[in-house]
């Protein structure tokens, strides 16, 4: 991607605006909903029981609601990363990030990871939902990111994320670059740690397709302050 052509609508698009603390009240979920939908970000990703009020905030606006699915750890059942799923799409959702059980990753259980990303990806699609899936990088070797991706890939999930912000670390540089090497058709999600303009540009130079964040008003002003400096000086 060539940065040096986005406009301020075109980074927006590549953004999740991200609300996931556990403290997080109504009203600032719904001053989130409010400015991504201002902003024309891609989505808003908040928790399941936040959906249903997202997707009543967001109605009439090109911002999509996404929510979490599995979180943190990924270590839940398949029946009940089913069940999420389905109610999910029941209460609006139009993307869901589902947190892998990476946990089988490391233990080299490909078949039940594949299982499981697929199982889920196709309820998601039969709702007319994206499925991206978070497989916690921080914690995989380069030989598992790989893996992850083929898997992925092999489930038909429409993105590859890389953090759930709970882990050890975020997104890194390197891990976007690689996947975007080595994929084939799939989508990557770069999200935890990306709190400045400098930090998203990165993400969508490497190959990041969409980026998860709490700072999108913030990364979007700091876009547009830039962007006026560069015209003044041109004069």
């Amino acid at each position: 991607m060539d940065i040096t052509k986005l406009s301020s609508r075109d980074l927006a698009a590549y953004m999740d605006a991200t609300n996931l603390r556990a403290d997080a009240t109504l009203a600032e979920l719904q001053a989130l909903c409010q400015d991504a939908a201002a902003l024309q970000c891609a989505a808003v990703c908040l928790y399941p029981t936040d959906v249903s009020n997202a997707a009543a905030w967001l109605q009439g606006s090109k911002t999509r609601v996404a929510t979490v699915i599995g979180f943190p750890s990924g270590r839940f059942s398949l029946m009940a990363k089913e069940a999420e799923v389905a109610e999910a799409a029941r209460s609006g959702a139009h993307e869901v990030d589902i947190v892998m059980n990476y946990s089988h990753l490391l233990a080299g259980k490909k078949a039940s990871v594949l299982e499981e990303v697929k199982v889920l990806t196709a309820i998601a699609h039969d709702h007319g939902m994206l499925s991206k899936i978070i497989v916690e990088t921080c914690y995989l070797p380069e030989s598992l990111l790989l893996t992850a991706l083929e898997l992925c890939e092999a489930a038909e999930a429409d993105f590859i994320k890389t953090s759930t912000g709970f882990g050890s670390g975020g997104a890194q540089v390197e891990h976007i670059r690689l996947w975007a090497q080595r994929r084939q058709r799939i989508r990557i999600k770069a999200s935890g740690g990306i709190r400045t303009l400098a930090d998203a540009l990165k993400m969508i130079e490497a190959g990041a397709d969409r980026l998860g964040l709490s700072s999108a008003r913030q990364i979007l002003d700091e876009f547009e302050g830039r962007k006026t400096e560069s015209t003044k000086s041109d004069y």
